[in-house]
């Protein structure tokens, strides 16, 4: 076991607590509990932990040798070899995140680029240097809302059409704040119902309005009218965005939106069995000081040279403490850089072919899938990345066969929505094109028959 501290720097810690051997540091701790008999196998060496580790990993179904129709909030797009070849660079690889960004001009840069290219991705005028994930980011504009209000409005809208999973992290994260209600709209109701109903709740006690673009199932609404509705009541919109999407459809900024959140898991940044991940943040520039986590701003030094500073810090709690509007102050440095490097590899013509792509390989699948007998698509409106598919044999039965196939297949919908019992969210990239779209419906048709 390797032990970093010297017997003499042992002493001198023991020293400055007034204390004179480890026991009596551990005083307090019960004796039973100080040393108690860990049941652990024996030690291996080095080789064989290799090889035993490895022997679990490769019981692993890996998006490299399987075909991806799984989405549901993270996708499997190509990712161009630049993207690692420039993470890895010693100057930028990092287990997790820079703690003093404030000492690197080259992380400062970095994070300043970052933001920029999601303000121009959302048509937002400024964005923060990014959130865990996209539920993080979605509830940390939650909190943004209430205290833009200075909590004089309480109300909370949700529409029932975004991720199950950030309506959970929301309603963890806001449980401690006073006051807070949060209701989801739809609640009872059909859940391919229309997400623009939620206006029929807004008040003047509402703070923000949060509805997703595309939504939970794919579907595309022009949420421009809802907007103007929720701003007529003063209330403030926030809409969780596909980041790939917003390559083709309009953006959160052009409907009149006031913040956009999302999962930038798309921008560059591998599956790896759920994360690390990076959550995005963006808002009109008025709301700027309500903007939790880190923010770069560009600046001259001394000699008149452009450089880089954190911004605004004095909303964070290490500055306003029990007053801060959030708890973030870090960020994801490294999955920003990736998501960074992506986007600027692609640029604005990239991005619109990834996204055309996406978009026309889900509407080849929904008319392919539309022709097999018993199998129906169930989302009607437009649509973009995913559909819903009504299956006539179990989901769990379907997806076991497409395994056996070499192909991973939907997110069986009826565990969050009861009422789409026997439906799959199947989900299609730039990665599934019609060949591989035209044996998924093979096999489909396949299991119905076996």
């Amino acid at each position: 076991m390797f032990t970093p501290h010297t017997d003499a720097e042992r002493k001198e810690m023991l020293t400055a607590l007034g204390l004179k051997s480890i026991e009596e540091l551990f005083s307090d701790v019960p004796g039973k509990f100080r040393f108690p008999a860990l049941n652990l196998p024996a030690g291996m060496s080095e080789m064989f932990a290799q090889n035993y580790v490895e022997g679990f990993a490769g019981a692993n179904a890996s998006t490299k040798e399987f075909v991806c129709f799984l989405g549901a909030g993270v996708y499997d797009h190509y990712i161009p070899a630049a993207v690692d070849s420039i993470l890895r660079r010693g100057e930028f690889f990092t287990a997790y995140t820079p703690y003093q960004p404030e000492i690197s001009q080259g992380t400062l840069q970095s994070i300043f680029e970052f933001q920029s290219l999601i303000c121009n991705l959302t048509s937002l005028e400024v964005s923060n240097a990014s959130h865990y994930d996209g539920a993080t980011a979605a509830a940390e504009a939650c909190l943004m809302a209430y205290a833009h209000f200075r909590e004089k409005r309480k109300r909370i809208l949700l529409s029932h059409a975004i991720h199950p999973q950030y309506r959970e992290v929301i309603n963890t994260y806001l449980s401690g704040a006073r006051d807070i209600e949060i209701i989801t709209s739809g609640k009872n109701e059909e859940s391919l119902s229309d997400p623009r109903e939620i206006n029929n709740l807004i008040d003047e006690d509402t703070a923000l309005v949060m509805v997703q673009y595309p939504d939970f199932f794919g579907r595309v609404f022009d949420l421009s009218d809802l907007i103007n509705e929720a701003h007529q009541k003063g209330a403030l919109v926030c809409m969780i965005v596909n980041p790939i999407a917003l390559g083709l459809l309009k953006t959160p900024g052009q409907m009149g939106a006031d913040i956009a959140v999302g999962e930038g898991q798309p921008l560059g940044i591998p599956l790896s069995f759920g994360g690390p991940y990076l959550g995005f943040i963006a808002a009109r520039k008025d709301l700027v000081r309500k903007l939790s986590g880190r923010l770069v701003g560009e600046t001259v030094d001394g000699n008149g040279k452009r450089g880089y500073v954190l911004t605004l810090t004095a909303r964070e709690q290490h500055i306003r403490r029990e007053k801060a509007t959030s708890n973030i102050c870090s960020n994801q440095g490294l999955m920003a850089l990736a998501a960074t490097v992506y986007m600027s590899l692609l640029g604005k013509s990239g991005m619109q072919q990834v996204s055309n792509l996406c978009y026309q390989n889900a509407h080849y699948a929904a008319q392919k899938i539309s022709e097999l007998d018993g199998f129906k698509i169930l989302t009607s409106e437009p649509f973009f990345h995913e559909i819903v598919v009504q299956c006539p044999i179990s989901i769990d039965h379907l997806n076991h066969h497409l395994l056996e196939e070499g192909i991973l297949g939907g997110y069986a919908l009826e565990h969050e929505f009861p009422d789409l019992k026997d439906c799959m969210l199947l989900a299609f990239t730039e990665k599934t094109n019609k060949e591989i779209i035209d044996v998924l419906c093979e096999i489909m048709k396949e299991s119905n028959h076996g």
